[in-house]
């Protein structure tokens, strides 16, 4: 082969690559800072956030499994209040978890949120423990020692399971049930408009549906959200899902 020749494949090849590295680069996705998903067509910069999805449940709910009469007090275990569990509160998520038949990474997602794995937390409306329960809620759920873990963790779970189960395993009303209460959810007819409620809501999914939260997959699914196209004045097509 000529050098003329081996000169025109390097550029024909350089080219190829020019192309193919641009068609990559055609539709990109971030989140902004309110938190809106979008879609365009040039690359985003670095730092930018990844999509993070809505959630729905997909998969059949079973009833809550009895209290196992074993379940004991756990707190002499000196457990810490970060992010972190130990093995006796892992434990504890996990026999909870079985019993009422729950993902324990949902479980762990409500607690890391709730009360970031302090069993001692007070919340300033009065709730309590690793699941912050409210001294009612915790009554109907039969925890008589909010401050116990195993206690507050079953009773947490159970909470969460009755929501699953009241609204059809919808996951975004039952956080929020859980968050601001039945009677909220039923008077907006879904997650209430109330700025808190809202962030409670995607705080925890977020956590559960992060990457290494240990969820299991075949319970819960992301929907795809709807998708509207924008053309800007300087040509960039965006997408959005609002």
């Amino acid at each position: 082969m000529s050098t003329r020749s081996i000169t025109v494949a390097i550029a024909l090849g350089g080219l190829w690559l020019s192309w193919a590295t641009a068609a990559r680069a055609q539709i990109a996705s971030n989140v902004d800072e309110h938190g809106k998903v979008i879609y365009t067509n040039d690359s985003p910069s670095p730092g930018r956030n990844a999509v993070k999805p809505r959630v729905h449940f997909d998969g059949p709910i079973a009833s809550a499994k009895p209290l196992d009469s074993t379940a004991a007090s756990v707190a002499s275990l000196g457990l810490v209040s970060s992010g972190s569990t130990d093995n006796g509160l892992d434990r504890i998520v996990r026999e909870a978890s079985e019993r009422h038949n729950l993902d324990p990474a949902l479980v762990k997602a409500v607690i890391g949120t709730e009360s970031g794995w302090n069993p001692k937390a007070v919340s300033n409306k009065g709730a309590l423990g690793l699941m912050q329960l409210i001294p009612s809620t915790a009554g109907r759920m039969g925890v008589n020692d909010a401050f116990d873990p195993a206690q507050n963790v079953d009773g947490g779970a159970r909470y969460l399971r009755s929501l699953l189960d009241r609204y059809h395993g919808d996951l975004e009303k039952s956080l929020a049930a859980y968050n601001a209460g039945e009677g909220a959810v039923e008077r907006f007819g879904g997650v209430p408009a109330y700025p808190e409620t809202r962030a409670y809501v995607k705080k925890v999914t977020n956590s559960y549906f992060r990457p290494g939260s240990g969820r299991d997959p075949k319970l819960w699914e992301a929907p795809r959200p709807p998708v509207r196209q924008t053309v800007m004045p300087d040509g960039r097509v965006i997408f959005t899902n609002e």
